[in-house]
């Protein structure tokens, strides 16, 4: 993006803008804003916006309300009253001339660069609504003022043009304060940041600013003290609170070689870290930048919203000329009444709700998507996750733990305790998966193993050891067939268990079968819930592996998925995918491994596990941080929620606009109703329904995810 001074250069429509815009966003101390295509366009802390606005309606509504006051609330008082007034028009009109020029090209100067900025670049927004309603109210009332033989009547709107920019001033001022609240989880999440590091140099620690850590620093992190940057511990043991990460609340316990996390708290014990990931690289960072950028996006939604409002603003202006002309020319009314009729129509149709009515929601919702674990990267997924129609999941990593353990121990003449202990000890000297669990499931257990001796892997069928001084064998059946050892009650066993999608193992001690052992990658536990919440949306779940149809069909039935793709090799998952969308079906991928990369990406939503690959984390639109796939319905339930927001603030922006404009043109009037709408009503009406568009947005800060 081009800059140019504060401004940057939209590069959709070549425009500079500035704080008159119609929408902003608070990111990394800094307020964006946005012209009509939302595009990024200036840059200023938020507390000198907030001052700068403040100061700007302090002055409008200082200058304004006095005036107001004089000429609308003190006539009325006096009519009511039976007195008469102590001045005449000629020193209203002098007063209003010096209390409301100011205002118009003081704190009213940012709506006439908004003006000129859209007009140069062929456009229409609210500041040209603004601008011209309100300078014809002034303009018109100088000329009475100070030329008054050009006109009949003596009537002036200097009230209606100050109090006008004092209202719009004072609702982008609380639209500030309100949006600068939609703001808050990505501030928290800045806030997490750490803003020194105990660093080892030269033998002796030192604190620096965690900016000037680098890759390869030995970092120092004491009980209580948040780590810096994302590393691995070199010396020490303590327990690690990674809520902010993952959402569990119970702290992960941490040694030489683990991994740890700039911004999680150091609980316990004293840690040396080596710095891995420092700056931008770290994960904390990568969270706030694909909040950001959510932030900023705009949904295909809103691209609608913005080509109306380009239609709208030209009919509005053509419509305030009709009703001023049929006023004048066919009604035979005062210029001053056509005036406040064509003034008033300007107004009471300024855009504002229909600028923000997208914006606001999408930073609420992208926000409130960060608190609940839910890094969504752009508001087109945000969006278009509530029209998902199927959900299908990877098998190994997404819906199972990815790894094998344990499931079954079926003993045959000796214990369940002793059939895990003697297959465990053998296992001890393999490095195969499977041995590995076999030993993590009996030391989970508390059993004790012996050291083997004698050990021997035999391809494609299982190990032979000694186990205090007794043969053991464990593996298939094939294995037992060439020791010539029967199975006999074995057999159905294994069979049951291969049935059910497990890796069954016979164990044999000194010629004997002793047991049986299964071993499988078991499910998740949130992926059940999950699915059966799914299921009650009307989503409809299917399953997309590469295992074996009947491992895949095992693992289906457990959860409850009615659809299996099995045996997919990687380079036809995205083919799969395809195939679903060609049934005009809305489909998401869930995955987490390098070859779900090209399925998330043809998906029409990509959910990536936020434990997985970097691959897929980059493929994927939607990131679920807590390797929680409940999160896969909390993303659909927020996702409609938001959309649901952001249709009541269209739909409202718009009702408000078209409802009230025959009023403001004076057809309630016209047909004996006795009805006007006066121009500072309608700036306050105006201001009002912008500022509810931004309330009625922040209502999605109550979302709670129902699963």
């Amino acid at each position: 993006m081009e800059t140019s001074g504060d401004l940057a250069v939209d590069p959709v429509c070549g425009m500079y803008v500035d704080e008159s815009s119609e929408f902003s966003a608070v990111v990394r101390g800094r307020t964006y804003y946005f012209c009509s295509h939302t595009c990024l366009v200036t840059f200023l802390r938020p507390e000198q916006e907030l001052r700068r606005l403040r100061r700007d309606t302090s002055i409008a509504l200082l200058l304004a309300t006095p005036l107001v006051v004089l000429v609308m609330v003190v006539p009325l008082l006096a009519a009511a009253g039976g007195w008469s007034l102590p001045y005449d028009d000629n020193a209203i009109a002098f007063v209003g001339f010096l209390l409301a020029t100011p205002v118009q090209f003081g704190p009213g100067r940012r709506f006439y660069h908004g003006t000129w900025d859209a007009l140069r670049n062929r456009m229409a927004n609210m500041d040209v609504l603004i601008s011209l309603g309100t300078t014809a109210a002034w303009g018109y009332s100088a000329i009475v003022t100070f030329l008054p033989g050009l006109f009949l009547d003596r009537l002036t709107y200097f009230e209606a043009s100050a109090f006008i920019i004092a209202l719009v001033l004072l609702g982008n001022y609380l639209q500030e304060l309100a949006k600068g609240r939609a703001g808050d989880a990505l501030r928290k999440l800045l806030d997490l940041q750490p803003r020194t590091a105990s660093v080892m140099r030269e033998g002796r620690e030192t604190s620096v600013p965690v900016e000037q850590v680098a890759v390869g620093d030995a970092l120092v992190v004491r009980p209580g003290e948040r780590i810096p940057v994302d590393g691995a511990v070199l010396e020490g043991v303590s327990s690690v609170d990674e809520s902010m990460l993952t959402g569990e609340s119970i702290p992960v316990d941490k040694g030489p070689g683990a991994d740890v996390f700039g911004a999680t708290i150091n609980k316990s014990g004293l840690l040396k870290v080596r710095a891995a990931k420092v700056g931008q690289d770290t994960a904390l960072a990568q969270i706030i930048k694909l909040v950001e950028d959510a932030q900023q996006s705009r949904a295909p939604i809103q691209r609608l919203a913005d080509k109306a409002a380009s239609v709208f603003v030209p009919v509005v202006i053509t419509t305030a000329l009709v009703a001023f002309l049929a006023w004048y020319v066919v009604g035979q009314k005062p210029f001053s009444w056509s005036l406040s009729i064509f003034i008033a129509v300007i107004i009471i149709a300024c855009p504002c709700a229909l600028g923000i009515a997208t914006p606001a929601a999408i930073m609420v919702g992208t926000g409130k998507g960060a608190e609940n674990g839910l890094l969504i990267k752009g508001a087109e997924y945000l969006e278009k996750a509530r029209l998902v129609t199927t959900v299908v999941f990877d098998k190994t990593g997404t819906l199972t733990k990815g790894r094998p353990a344990v499931t079954d121990v079926v003993p045959l003449g000796s214990s369940e305790m002793e059939v895990l202990r003697l297959a465990g000890s053998a296992e001890k000297g393999s490095e195969h998966p499977i041995a590995e669990s076999i030993v993590r499931g009996a030391e989970g257990r508390g059993i004790r193993l012996a050291a083997p001796s004698d050990f021997e892997a035999i391809p494609g069928q299982g190990i032979r050891a000694r186990v205090d001084g007794r043969s053991v064998l464990l593996g298939n059946r094939h294995l037992m067939e060439a020791a010539g050892i029967a199975l006999g009650g074995a057999e159905a066993i294994v069979v049951g268990l291969e049935d059910r999608g497990r890796t069954a193992m016979v164990l044999a001690v000194d010629g004997k079968v002793a047991g049986v052992l299964a071993v499988a990658d078991t499910a998740k536990s949130s992926a059940k819930p999950a699915i059966e919440a799914l299921r009650r949306m009307g989503v409809e779940v299917a399953m997309l592996t590469g295992d074996n149809a009947r491992t895949a069909k095992a693992i289906a039935g457990e959860l409850g998925i009615e659809t299996v793709l099995a045996e997919v090799l990687p380079g036809e998952k995205a083919d799969r995918i395809k195939a679903l969308q060609a049934q005009h079906k809305v489909v998401a991928m869930v995955g987490d491994g390098i070859n779900d990369a090209p399925a998330l990406a043809q998906a029409d939503v990509g959910i990536a596990i936020g434990s997985g690959t970097d691959v897929a984390l980059e493929a994927g639109g939607i990131v679920l941080i807590k390797d929680d796939l409940r999160d896969v319905v909390a993303a659909i339930q927020l996702s409609r929620r938001t959309v649901g927001k952001i249709r009541q603030n269209l739909f409202w922006a718009f009702f408000y606009n078209t409802a009230l404009i025959p009023v403001a043109a004076g057809l309630l009037f016209a047909v004996g109703l006795g009805v006007l709408l006066h121009p500072v009503f309608a700036g306050a009406a105006m201001g009002f329904s912008s500022v509810s568009v931004v309330t009625n947005s922040l209502l999605l800060k109550r979302f709670r995810p129902d699963v």
